[in-house]
């Protein structure tokens, strides 16, 4: 049976249901995020979220996405695989897919356009991939958070030819974004919708872009924290896939997203934390 509402289960062919979403969640592959983001621990905290559906999308990179799956069987949430890409233009990029199979032919897709540069721990923050429970599989030494050789509109078009979403990320943010790196979207970029920052508001957003207006709007956490973690986006879907997911973004066939208000203790932004990282089990360095 398919998870309803805060991993609630219901009968098949019930209709189209709630699912609180959030879409932009890191693990300790991308250097950026905190040891804690781990895979049990990323299903613990979506689900005290009240989240029936996550997608993992680490920096340019998938390798973790397959363990959270793993993690959250049975419970009732739903993890889609995914990546965070960064384009020529320094656009990120939510890249969005139903199965591990998709989310690896574009993996091998992005690993041939990766630069040639090494992490360095020290400076950048480790790379850990990991199993369902946490443990260290190995360390990726390629550095994750570079541009990769492929273009915005190149990017959406063959995530798109993959049966994937793709939705460019945190658009209003001043570095990484779309806003930022071209100043609004190019014509004829073929995308489903636009993603927000956490802290912002639909409206504030669109004050400040007006081209915001011809385009659906998600918002999700940009997880690099468990606490960051956002619980705004709700979409009505038949099942929690990328097809549903497209129906809901163009509010066809009684499906819909919503962008709810974020509660009053979520509103502060996190202050960041170290990315020198060893995860549970592992000796330093």
């Amino acid at each position: 049976m398919a998870p309803g509402p805060a991993g609630r289960v219901g009968p098949p062919g019930s209709g189209p249901r709630a699912y609180t979403a959030d879409l932009h969640v890191h693990t300790v592959l991308s250097p950026c995020a905190a040891v804690e983001m781990i895979p049990p621990l990323i299903v613990r905290q979506a689900l005290a979220r009240g989240l029936d559906l996550i997608a993992i999308t680490d920096h340019n990179a998938s390798a973790n996405a397959g363990a959270v799956q793993r993690a959250a069987a049975g419970t009732g949430l739903t993890v889609l695989p995914g990546m965070e890409l960064q384009t020529v233009e320094e656009v990120h990029l939510l890249c969005l897919f139903d199965t591990l199979e998709q989310v690896s032919t574009w993996q091998e897709s992005v690993d041939a356009r990766m630069p040639p540069v090494e992490n360095v721990p020290d400076i950048f923050g480790e790379q850990f991939v990991v199993n369902e429970t946490g443990e260290l599989i190995r360390r990726e030494t390629r550095l994750l958070t570079g541009s990769v050789r492929m273009r915005l509109k190149e990017a959406v078009g063959e995530v798109r030819r993959l049966g994937g979403l793709a939705i460019p990320a945190h658009v209003d943010r001043p570095t990484y974004s779309l806003s930022a790196s071209l100043g609004f979207p190019p014509p004829g970029l073929l995308v489903d919708a636009l993603e927000i920052s956490p802290h912002s508001t639909p409206a504030t957003a669109s004050a400040r872009f007006p081209w915001l207006a011809n385009y659906r709007l998600v918002q999700n956490g940009d997880v690099h924290h468990l606490d960051d973690f956002a619980a705004t986006t709700v979409f009505v879907l038949a099942a929690p896939t990328i097809g549903e997911i497209r129906l809901a973004l163009h509010e066809r066939d009684s499906r819909s997203c919503t962008i709810i208000p974020r509660r009053a203790e979520d509103t502060s932004p996190q202050s960041s934390q170290s990315t020198q990282r060893t995860p549970p089990g592992v000796s330093g360095a």
